[in-house]
């Protein structure tokens, strides 16, 4: 598919989340012990063929860019086309995207591909683009919006946007859900467009000034548009809040979720740190958890995801955690329903709890 243009859009609203977004995009939030949150849309789009793709970022993206390098992980570091990171816009995305995307016009004018697809980061799935691809070609529509039908919106994907789609599949309005339904359709924020059409949306909405995001201007005239819809049946989380974050690692402890989500449709890649095996002393306890590689286990973890170089000294009790990189839980100290941010440090004999709907966070040297 290489005829379609990647665009991600980093537009999330962190508000829900600013416990581990103050210093850094919420795409390089560190997510199943390795990786990154945007290596999910990532991957899915190289997996589909797409070589020439676009992020368009916010403030405060050092750790995103060092993430990305150059693209090397994904098989996106070429001459022509490849990965681009653009880091720079006088709006904030989350309220006004259309002007980032206007200043930097000429990126799409300059491509040679005839179809873009534009998603965000924050969607955590693995997703065969190929078959939206196919769906969106072989249709009548204008735009083709992926959307996932779900049984528990009374609970998870709070503030999503919602679709309403007629018996031809047709998106006919778009409201947000407020979890007062279990059944809904929920909004991916994936479109999938011809690249001119995109650039129209964009001059429209300059000129008009009635939208100042690509995807209200999308809901807003979808009498002028036809935009279908297109369905993803595989397991889907969005993180727009601390406890779906929470919740979306925890899920990976499901080892029927964690084989979908890293295999069914194509690898997820990230960056390689190359990191030596973690190390199990005899005294160690380790129970229903992922642990990535270069860490010092001594204690005991159970129901957790444990990312790169964590120490958990001897006769500690680390439970229905998530630890970031590069923290050290010391010697009789227990932490349960608790996220650490990357650098925390635990002292001796400390004891924490969180709720299980409600985790409490740890920031860097918050004990120092």
């Amino acid at each position: 598919m290489k005829n379609y243009l990647g665009i991600i859009n980093l537009d999330e609203n962190e508000d829900r989340i600013r416990e581990l977004t103050r210093t850094r995009p919420l795409a390089s939030v560190s997510f199943a012990g390795r990786y990154k949150v945007i290596d999910f849309i990532l991957s899915n789009m190289t997996n589909a063929g797409i070589e020439n793709i676009g992020i368009f970022t916010k403030n405060r993206s050092r750790s995103l860019v060092d993430h990305l390098s150059n693209g090397r992980p994904w098989d996106l570091h070429r001459k022509r086309d490849g990965l681009r990171v653009f880091n720079f816009g006088d709006e904030d995305p989350v309220y006004d995207d259309v002007h980032n995307f206007a200043d930097n016009l000429q990126y799409f004018k300059y491509s040679k591909q005839e179809y873009v697809i534009l998603a965000p980061s924050y969607m955590i799935c693995n997703i065969d683009f190929k078959e939206a691809m196919s769906f969106h070609e072989n249709s009548d529509n204008d735009i083709t919006v992926v959307y996932k039908k779900v049984s528990n919106a009374n609970k998870s994907f709070v503030e999503c946007d919602v679709l309403n789609i007629n018996g031809e599949g047709r998106v006919v309005s778009v409201g947000e859900n407020i979890g007062s339904t279990r059944e809904t359709n929920i909004c991916m924020e994936m479109f999938i467009m011809k690249k001119d059409l995109f650039i129209e949306i964009v001059y429209e909405c300059i000129k008009t000034g009635r939208s100042r995001k690509v995807k209200k201007c999308i809901y807003r005239d979808l009498d002028k548009f036809k935009v279908g819809a297109f369905e993803f049946t595989g397991y889907l989380s969005c993180i727009n809040s601390l406890e779906a974050y929470y919740k979306a690692n925890m899920d990976l402890l499901n080892a029927k979720v964690n084989s979908e989500l890293f295999l069914e449709n194509g690898p997820i890649f990230t960056k390689s740190k190359d990191e030596s095996a973690t190390k199990y002393t005899k005294d160690s306890q380790v129970v229903n958890s992922v642990v990535a590689n270069g860490c010092y286990i001594e204690g005991r973890v159970e129901n957790c995801i444990i990312s790169r170089r964590v120490h958990i000294n001897k006769d500690a009790l680390v439970k229905d955690c998530i630890i970031l990189d590069n923290c050290i839980i010391g010697p009789n100290s227990k932490l349960m329903n608790v996220i650490t941010d990357k650098g925390s440090y635990m002292p001796r004999g400390e004891e924490l709890r969180g709720a299980r709907n409600f985790p409490l966070v740890i920031e860097k040297q918050k004990f120092l």
